[in-house]
């Protein structure tokens, strides 16, 4: 059943943009300043994943990314934390859209089931696929990570002021 909120019946084109982002790069950044293009709100939702063993609390991920989206002047963006199905996480958001970004094709590969699952467990959700910028192909969390394990430089690849945060905390070795 499909229930009706004042975001969808006003028409508003509100996006959920799911991820652990431990942590949220540049390349997060490019896809959801991308999404905003096509969509009037987004709502980051920042997943409470403890397969993924991160590195980062999920209180202080949300701050970081809140505080990203503040420093760039982007109000149209909301961060919060979730630990239910992601479709849920959505409609409890009144989101209409779920955004994805595909850096490679195993990424295609692999968010394509989930959409399909999405799609059948919430057919009001409809998926955007966003291709990262080449600049970004080559980003993700787990590379920083390690990068920021061994003292290697991360600025290159995440906001400043999530940099600032990393820094001081870049004491343990990945196993």
């Amino acid at each position: 059943m499909t229930v009706q909120t004042d975001a969808s019946l006003s028409g508003e084109r509100v996006g959920f943009y799911p991820g652990t982002f431990d942590p949220f790069t540049l390349g997060h950044l490019d896809i959801a300043r991308r999404a905003l293009g096509i969509l009037d709100r987004l709502v980051i939702g920042v997943a409470l994943n403890p397969r993924k063993a991160p590195r980062i609390a999920i209180d202080e991920r949300c701050a970081a990314i809140t505080e990203t989206f503040a420093l760039a002047g982007l109000t149209q963006v909301s961060v919060a934390p979730f630990e239910t199905l992601m479709v849920e996480a959505a409609r409890a958001h009144d989101a209409r859209f779920i955004v994805r970004g595909l850096r490679s094709e195993s990424d295609l590969t692999s968010e394509m089931p989930m959409a399909a699952v999405n799609r059948t467990l919430a057919p009001e959700l409809e998926t955007l696929f966003l291709t990262a910028r080449e600049e970004h192909r080559l980003i993700s969390s787990s590379l920083v990570r390690e990068l920021l394990a061994y003292g290697g430089d991360i600025a290159p690849y995440l906001p400043e002021n999530i940099t600032r945060r990393l820094l001081p905390n870049a004491t343990e070795k990945p196993t």
